[in-house]
């Protein structure tokens, strides 16, 4: 398996997992504890995790960094056009 599919695939399963850990906090609550870990700790990880592979999706060419930040302020401006959870002190 070639390197930039192997971080794909393990991209994908990361947004995944972090799709599940939301739904748990969904579910039970983001302090509910399951095996000695709160959900906030499985979202907090996963979120690493998902982090984790957009620094190796830039270091290995597949995404130009500068290029994502540029999506997420997009995104961000969106958010404060059409939503309240935009603040900017915390961003």
């Amino acid at each position: 398996m070639k390197q930039h599919d192997e971080i794909m695939l393990i991209l994908q399963e990361e947004c995944a997992e972090v799709t599940q850990a939301v739904s748990k906090v969904f579910r039970f609550g983001i302090d509910a504890e399951y095996n000695n870990a709160t959900n906030k700790q499985r979202l907090t990880e996963e979120l690493g995790d998902l982090l984790a592979m957009i620094t190796l999706c830039h270091s290995h060419g597949i995404v130009d960094f500068d290029e994502v930040m540029i999506a997420k302020d997009a995104k961000l401006g969106k958010l404060k056009k059409w939503s309240t959870i935009y603040e900017t002190k915390n961003i």
